[in-house]
């Protein structure tokens, strides 16, 4: 198709889904915003734009900066900590301009020295206008830890993520290529006078869609206790529940389900009702797809599409390949079982199907050398894929030739902003006997790996 077909097509796209796209800019650092500790610090970043706005994963530079308000707290105090993006490394991709308030960013700091973990962090669905092709503006996350030891911690930025709400519900999360960033925080804690309360928890993420589980992890609780994970809208709980049971060492790792659209943190706590005392958090969580309906008796219709696995399956496990006389031999063939491949990620990974096999090592009655062997060597294959029609990837069959103990590749689909799809993966097997081998039933095992 030449580029006068592509063009429409392209300006189409963008008309409804560009606005919601990024793609990693050159634009310089902004000022950190006044009256914030901490220093600026600058690190690799790998974006990954949503899938429909057709941008392969992108790299850049984030400027960010980590601020708290108490740089010297004791152990059992409540550190408040602001994870400013002073630069991100995404921008708006299209000639469109994008509208204020549609962006809520999440994201994660890293705690290092005498305490380690992640502190999750969100900011409010607040932004100025972009222009077409600018970048994105600063924004700010704000999330709080509980100090459990004594000494110095360490603070870095750690990976974010843009969630935008205009006409669709998309993600663009952005990892540190190399973690941990730069330390851009350090905060002392002394031992404080009283013990305090010692209760922590981290979360697994700082947002999801309605319906979603997270993961809570917990220490400091009291061994064997009965602890609530619960979602805080505000200073009310939400009806999000559920339970789990402190091992010897008063840690825990549990999951919720997050339901109610309100939710804007996670506790955990011992008892019947929440306490601060007798429990850790809350811990900064964002309900993606909140947005209400546009004005003017429109309606939005949201649905969510939930990502599966990378799987395989094959019609058997056993093939008998073709018998051949002793002092001729010659190739002995035969087809591998059909081998069915499901890539339901929906992501942008493609993947590899390979295999190895071992030596055929000999059996049977008229075996006179119960050593004798043929090489693993001697099996080669001609591989054959076919791709289920309307699947995003195309499957690429393997070369023929030599199999052996060191493998080679069956099948493979290649890497792509959107790939997945089913397929069919075949192979025609030949295992070059010795002429002289001596008779008997030879048997190796070939191993399919995917990845």
């Amino acid at each position: 198709m030449g580029p006068t077909l592509r063009r429409p097509r392209r300006r189409r796209w963008a008309s409804l889904l560009g606005v919601t796209a990024v793609a990693v800019t050159a634009g310089g650092a902004l000022a950190c915003p006044a009256g914030a500790a901490g220093k600026n610090v600058d690190f690799a970043t790998h974006c990954i734009p949503p899938a429909i706005a057709g941008l392969p994963p992108i790299d850049g530079t984030t400027t960010a900066n980590v601020s708290v308000d108490n740089t010297s707290p004791k152990v059992g105090d409540t550190v408040k900590v602001t994870y400013t993006v002073v630069a991100p490394a995404a921008g708006n991709p299209t000639e469109l301009d994008l509208p204020a308030d549609i962006m809520t960013p999440t994201g994660k700091v890293t705690l290092g020295g005498t305490q380690t973990g992640d502190v999750t962090v969100a900011g409010p669905k607040k932004n100025a206008p972009v222009k077409g092709k600018a970048p994105f503006p600063s924004f700010s996350m704000t999330g709080s830890f509980k100090v459990t030891k004594a000494g110095a911690i360490t603070l870095s930025p750690g990976d974010y993520n843009i969630h935008t709400s205009y006409i669709m519900e998309l993600d663009t999360p952005c990892t540190v290529t190399s973690p941990p960033a730069p330390v851009s925080e350090t905060v002392t804690a002394t031992d404080g006078s009283t013990p305090g309360n010692q209760r922590a928890l981290t979360l697994g993420s700082a947002s999801g869609n309605q319906g979603d589980s997270v993961t809570v992890n917990g220490n400091g609780f009291t061994a064997g206790a009965t602890v609530t994970l619960a979602g805080r809208s505000g200073d009310k709980q939400t009806g999000d529940t559920a339970t789990v049971t402190a091992d010897a060492q008063g840690a825990f790792s549990g999951s919720l389900v997050v339901t109610d659209k309100t939710t804007s943190g996670i506790v955990a706590y011992e008892g019947a009702s929440w306490d601060p005392d007798n429990g850790a958090g809350p811990a900064a969580y964002v309900v993606n797809g909140t947005t209400p309906p546009t004005p003017g008796g429109s309606q939005k219709l949201t649905t969510i599409v939930k990502a599966g696995a990378l799987s395989m399956s094959q019609a058997g496990d056993a093939v008998a390949l073709k018998a051949v006389h002793f002092g001729k031999g010659g190739p002995s063939t035969g087809a591998l079982n059909r081998v069915t491949v499901k890539d339901f990620r929906g992501g942008p990974a493609g993947w590899s199907l390979t295999g190895k096999v071992t030596d055929f090592t000999g059996s049977g009655a008229h075996l006179t050398d119960p050593g004798a062997k043929i090489d693993a060597g001697k099996l080669s294959w001609t591989p054959a894929c076919a791709t289920k029609a309307g699947s995003p990837s195309t499957c690429k069959a393997g070369s023929a030739g030599t199999v052996g103990t060191s493998g080679a590749t069956l099948a493979s689909t290649p890497d792509g902003t959107l790939t997945g799809g089913e397929f069919t993966v075949d192979a025609g097997l030949s295992l070059d006997v010795p002429a002289f081998t001596p008779p008997g039933t030879y048997s190796g095992v070939l191993t399919l790996t995917l990845s």
